[in-house]
């Protein structure tokens, strides 16, 4: 994603802006890890409801703005997308580091997922990559 300004990006989606928004978005702009609903719920000072938290992750991932990081507990945490992604395609297959000491998960955005060409009748939506190990920061 070439903005790096929460206004910016809302108006470059065509989004409304709010403070909901314009928060998360600072949130996804200041950290380089993905972060799950509670990370963000974390850092949001004015406290908005996890509903309201749940609908603009929504909205955002239909919008391209972030894409969805699948954790090894099963649980989903979110990344801004780096490159132009819109509603009708994501562009991030990308590897993901998941730092076992901090918990940390990032993407590697220089390592892509090789192509994966299923039997027939098979149809894939998506790729997830999770590699483990210990980060730069911990070592």
């Amino acid at each position: 994603m070439l903005q790096r300004d929460s206004s910016e990006i809302l108006k470059q989606f065509d989004l409304r802006h709010t403070d909901t928004r314009e928060n998360i978005l600072n949130g996804f702009i200041s950290k380089t890890i993905a972060l799950s609903h509670a990370d963000i719920e974390s850092f949001l000072i004015d406290g908005f409801d996890r509903v309201t938290i749940y609908r603009t992750l929504k909205t955002f991932l239909d919008k391209g703005i972030i894409h969805k990081v699948l954790d090894d507990q099963g649980g989903i945490k979110y990344a801004l997308c780096k490159e132009q992604c819109s509603h009708s395609a994501h562009h991030h297959d990308h590897v993901h580091f998941k730092c076992s000491n901090c918990g940390d998960t990032t993407c590697i955005e220089k390592l892509t997922v090789p192509e994966i060409i299923l039997p027939e009748g098979y149809q894939k939506n998506e790729i997830n990559v999770l590699v483990q190990g210990i980060c730069p920061k911990c070592q």
